[in-house]
């Protein structure tokens, strides 16, 4: 199944870019969130439910760095590409396969967060080079700038992506040969540590944000209710 996804890597390393430009520039729709953007790649896998799988654990590590300001935050858009495409070109019950694609994904996001802060240094520079026209109140040079801003990131994203797909691939299966604990103990190992610090992001932020617990309860109610519908 390896082999048939490196005749995907383009459409991956395609998805890879648009999801890693909703993380910030556009259009911001949350589409790139991990639990949605694994499940969209698991299913254009034909997968979606063990795209679900890995995008849920993928998302309570993304909940303990949020998105605000100019922080620097890992970018979980091209992640989630990376981890799903990775765990879904397996065979259900393979030993490890979920733990290694999440670890794939985890230094995916950190190398994505690095790319975006450099991507920010890059615009500061074209700014700078505008800044007499901008003054003057150019709307020309600022369309230039949006749009030079928008191309760097979608090359940013899908370079990103397929760059650590062809490296990820082989070495994925390579290290899934060298696998000796089960799978199930694999899948656990993931499940406590993303819950454990998906947990306590949720209390860090109950703490600290006024009316949390209350979104957070209507929230799961909400999902609950969904979910009983839905089976």
């Amino acid at each position: 199944m390896i082999e048939v996804l490196v005749g995907q890597l383009v459409p991956l390393a395609l998805l890879g870019a648009l999801l890693g430009l909703d993380v910030v520039a556009f259009p911001q729709a949350m589409v790139s969130r991990p639990i949605v953007a694994a499940t969209l790649v698991g299913g254009f896998l034909g997968a979606p439910d063990r795209g679900l799988l890995v995008g849920v654990a993928l998302e309570f590590f993304a909940l303990e760095a949020m998105p605000f300001g100019a922080t620097r935050y890992p970018e979980w858009g091209s992640a989630s590409v990376v981890g799903s495409a990775l765990f879904t070109s397996v065979a259900d019950g393979t030993t490890g396969a979920m733990l290694l694609a999440v670890l794939f994904a985890l230094g995916t996001a950190g190398l994505g967060g690095a790319s975006m802060h450099l991507l920010r240094r890059v615009n500061a520079a074209l700014a700078k080079r505008q800044q007499v026209r901008i003054a003057r109140g150019s709307g020309s040079a600022v369309v230039a700038l949006q749009l030079a801003g928008l191309t760097a990131d979608v090359l940013r994203g899908g370079l990103l992506t397929g760059g650590v797909l062809l490296v990820a691939l082989p070495a994925y299966r390579s290290a899934l040969a060298a696998m000796t604990i089960s799978a199930s103990f694999s899948r656990a190992m993931v499940v406590g540590t993303a819950s454990a610090v998906g947990l306590a992001a949720l209390w860090k932020l109950g703490r600290t944000t006024p009316g949390a617990p209350w979104y957070l309860g209507a929230g799961l109610l909400a999902g609950f209710a969904l979910a009983g519908g839905l089976l």
